[in-house]
């Protein structure tokens, strides 16, 4: 980044172009939930095949978030922000050409490594562009409310689209967007790279990505192939020795990928941990409720995301109050009631059968979307809180990989609990096969209520001061 601090508007354009483009992703990665049934029965596609549309992009998204992260480090922020735009909407292009779940499947994979590049690297901008640490918060807060917008009102659009031209018109509108994103980036978006560029760890990298795909297969293909089965047992004992291999290969490095001090902040803890949570119950909860509203109530895909509205207004209105308070207060508030709204929904959703009342499901997922709206700020804040700017685009990545890995785990287990605890076929059986899974989401908004008050204590604030000097200092 230049010496010469930027003006104020200028400040805040480069905030709203990087605002953009995260938009656009954010409304796919959600709209696609609502195109899965027309997906299902246009591509033929089963009900794993269909996981694995959603489940196949956050996988390969969190594997590479760290690597594209430390990238822009090393490359330049903005020239790798640019790759990031124009091969997600090259995978766009491909998704909506795609003739079966297969094709599909892997330009979704191909779509996931442009948006690697965006998320992480968008966040490094911004932490750079914003010197004053107030302003900073603030942006970051901004930043955070706009991702939980884009998820929220994907089902909306998605449900939109769909109905009126057809799924493959999610993946349309992705282009222009993402063409006039380029082009914005060119003109307003200082060049910028970190002071100090770290090595490259492919063994780490490869590493999460075994760890990440097979835990993710197991969890997926285990009610199919049974979880007794050698290739999902040996897929759960994969997960587990990858992970052992990678706390072993980090420690010893001079410059890991996954540096272990960030982990001794209590703070980038509890936003690590808070966005798996987050984003699991987040991404279980669309995924079930798509089902449910097109399969067992018979909606078509606009009905279904026009009842996802009070959802999404409520994050549309609570994601900027999360970022003010989170700016001026910090962010024991939202989080609380973060766990508050969630673990209302998921109580409420306990009790849905193949008839509830449509104004009963609107007051539950205008609860959840209360809960979700007040998550992305202090999720963002606390894991870049006190963080060095050069460390920026690999703590950006952490918290970013979190949310995806969160998102995977959501569409990978609950679906799985409620398919296996479905009788019959899915619209009479599906309502109360949900059940289990709404426990798991009331266990994850428990975890976030409780992360309010354990990340502002004062010893997670006082771990977090001693990481910030010991990565400044390094």
């Amino acid at each position: 980044m230049p010496d010469v601090e930027l003006s104020r508007g200028r400040r805040f354009g480069v905030l709203a172009i990087c605002c953009m483009s995260l938009f656009i992703v954010g409304i796919d990665s959600t709209g696609v939930n609502l195109a899965i049934p027309s997906i299902g029965r246009q591509l033929g596609a089963s009900d794993s095949q269909l996981q694995w549309v959603i489940d196949a992009y956050t996988l390969v998204l969190a594997s590479l978030l760290m690597l594209s992260g430390s990238t822009g480090d090393r490359l330049g922020r903005r020239r790798v922000f640019q790759i990031g735009l124009v091969l997600f909407g090259i995978g766009s292009i491909c998704c909506s050409l795609a003739l079966s779940p297969g094709l599909l499947i892997g330009a979704r994979m191909l779509q996931a490594v442009g948006g690697s590049m965006l998320n992480p690297v968008a966040m490094s901008i911004i932490t750079n562009t914003f010197r004053d640490p107030r302003e900073r918060a603030q942006a970051i807060g901004m930043w955070g409310g706009v991702i939980g917008l884009s998820m929220a009102l994907g089902p909306v659009i998605g449900g939109a689209l769909v109905a009126g031209i057809g799924w493959r018109a999610i993946f349309w509108i992705n282009v222009p967007v993402v063409v006039a994103a380029v082009l914005l980036t060119q003109l307003f978006v200082p060049e910028s790279r970190a002071d100090r560029v770290r090595r490259l760890d492919p063994v780490a990298q490869g590493l999460v990505i075994v760890m990440l795909a097979a835990v993710t297969y197991a969890i997926i293909e285990g009610g199919s192939q049974g979880w007794g089965s050698i290739v999902i047992v040996a897929c759960f004992a994969l997960t587990v020795v990858a992970v052992a291999a990678l706390i072993g290969w980090e420690l010893h490095r001079e410059e890991p990928l996954l540096d272990p001090r960030f982990f001794r902040s209590i703070p980038f803890s509890g936003a690590v941990v808070s966005a798996v949570v987050g984003f699991c119950a987040m991404a279980g909860f669309l995924f079930l409720n798509t089902l449910y509203l097109q399969d067992v109530r018979g909606m078509s895909a606009l009905h279904a995301g026009l009842m996802t509205l009070p959802m999404a207004v409520s994050v549309a209105l609570f994601a900027p109050v999360s970022g003010r308070i989170v700016g001026d207060h910090g962010v024991r508030v939202p989080m609380c009631i973060s766990g508050l709204g969630i673990g209302l929904s998921a109580v409420m959703l306990l009790r849905i059968d193949n008839t509830t009342s449509l104004v009963y499901l609107g007051v539950a997922y205008l609860l959840f979307g209360i809960g979700f709206g007040m998550l992305n700020a202090p999720i963002t804040n606390s894991a870049m809180a006190g963080m060095p700017r050069q460390q920026a685009g690999v703590a950006a990545a952490i918290a970013s990989t979190s949310r995806q890995v969160g998102g995977s785990l959501g569409v990978a287990v609950l679906p799985a609990i409620a398919f296996g605890h479905m009788h019959g076929d899915m619209t009479h059986g599906l309502a109360v096969a949900t059940h289990p899974a709404w426990v798991v989401m009331l266990a994850c908004a428990v975890v976030l209520f409780l992360l309010g008050f354990v990340l502002t204590g004062g010893v997670a604030l006082r771990s977090g001061q001693r990481v910030a000097v010991e990565l400044g200092s390094s």
